[in-house]
């Protein structure tokens, strides 16, 4: 769907030259109408709040280093062996078809075994690869079947899990409005509408409306399958013709079918009494705060942490004063499992501004919290040379609004 194929009135066409001009000083070439259109639909065509969704994803971008380092990155050994997904090729109107064995995701082997941020950023590679193919083939837009065939909902329990899921949920939202052709949940057991009542806060309205779940009735999903997708390139089990080599209905060697990951991969992701660490270590006492202030007064900064709590968890939060004295929340408060996996994260700075880090033990009244923490502003982003950015720069989640409105068509 090219630029030049959209349809819009003319108080569209208005807010789209306004738009293409007010930020010609960040947009490309190959940034066209159809791009332009996607930022407008998400903020319903507010040009001043589109303006400010893509800025934030332009650096947010950069801060991935999305178009440069990130293509030849190579991920952790078990992300790049039990992160499922794949595909066999593109639909009837050259979209690709991106199929992910959800079931698969061993999220608790995955965080043992690699970061938060190697999840995102892998997460970012694979919907970057499939944008790709999708413009070589004249689409701008992806497919994605998610099978929920033997779905665990007691994973997502663990609160590490359910915080990155919420996270890439989140950056999806803010950084790739209206990519989303169709999405096909098939095999949801019972138990999924649980979770996905959880999930739909976090995609807005547009998403939801691509969104189609099935129950475990192949002859429905299949036949709807079928008439998006030519049988040639839809892996038999999905309800088309195609095979492996040794006649795997899946085709697992071109669809990454995940599985339990190894012990065997699983890393140790913070050491306190590594000398080669740049942590900070205090204790918030029972019934106290502990907090830390950063005067930011260049714009193009970002305000970065990484910490962990020893044996129990903490809440964490940040507010920010503007120049005028007004405070407003920057992340929201929230308890977080940093006694078991890092809380590591990113955001932009606004400037001149007053960022306040706070660690809140006030709910524990029985319990002092030990804490290891380091927590800087970067220099703008301007002034940073950037091609590979050090795992430091590298943000792990980006706050974003959500919506409420549920358009998802859920069929029996």
């Amino acid at each position: 769907m090219a630029g030049s194929k959209l349809s819009l009135d003319d108080s569209e066409r208005f807010s789209l030259m306004k738009f293409r001009r007010i930020v010609s000083d960040v947009t490309k070439p190959h940034h066209d109408d159809y791009f332009l259109v996607r930022w407008l639909r998400a903020r319903s065509w507010n040009v001043e709040a589109a303006e400010k969704m893509l800025r934030e994803s332009l650096q947010w971008r950069k801060f991935w280093d999305v178009d440069e380092g990130l293509k030849t990155w190579d991920p952790p050994e078990a992300l790049a062996h039990y992160y499922p997904s794949g595909s066999t090729g593109n639909d009837k109107d050259g979209s690709p078809v991106i199929f992910v064995p959800f079931a698969g995701l061993d999220i608790i082997g995955i965080l043992h075994s690699a970061s938060k941020q190697d999840v995102v950023r892998m997460t970012i590679k694979v919907l970057e690869y499939y944008l790709d193919i999708a413009k070589t083939s004249g689409a701008n837009n992806v497919v994605v079947v998610f099978d929920m065939d033997a779905f665990n909902l007691k994973h997502y329990a663990w609160r590490p899990a359910a915080e990155v899921v919420i996270s890439l949920l989140q950056m999806y939202e803010a950084n790739y409005p209206e990519i989303l052709k169709s999405c096909y949940i098939i095999n949801a057991p019972a138990v999924f509408a649980v979770a996905f009542s959880v999930v739909k806060r976090f995609l807005n309205d547009y998403t939801l409306s691509k969104i189609s779940i099935y129950k475990s009735d192949p002859k429905k999903w299949q036949k709807v399958l079928r008439e998006q997708i030519n049988p040639e390139i839809l892996p038999k089990y999905y309800g088309g013709d195609l095979l492996d080599p040794d006649g795997d209905e899946k085709c697992s060697s071109q669809i990454r079918q995940g599985g339990k990951v190894p012990e065997s991969y699983y890393t140790n992701n913070f050491d306190p009494s590594d000398d080669s660490t740049d942590f900070i270590s205090t204790v918030v006492k029972k019934g106290r705060k502990f907090t830390l202030d950063f005067i930011v007064v260049d714009p193009g900064c970002a305000l970065k942490w990484d910490f962990r709590t020893e044996a129990h968890d903490i809440r964490f939060g940040i507010t920010y004063c503007d120049n005028d004295g007004n405070e407003s929340p920057a992340v929201r408060f929230q308890r977080v499992a940093s006694h078991q996996v890092n809380e590591v994260g990113v955001i932009a700075c606004q400037a001149p501004a007053t960022y306040r880090v706070v660690f809140d033990n006030t709910y524990s009244l029985m319990r002092n919290k030990k804490l290891f923490y380091n927590i800087t502003v970067t220099d703008p982003l301007a002034n940073l040379n950037i091609t590979t950015l050090p795992e430091e720069n590298v943000p792990d989640k980006i706050c974003n609004g959500n919506n409420n409105v549920d358009k998802t068509s859920i069929v029996n």
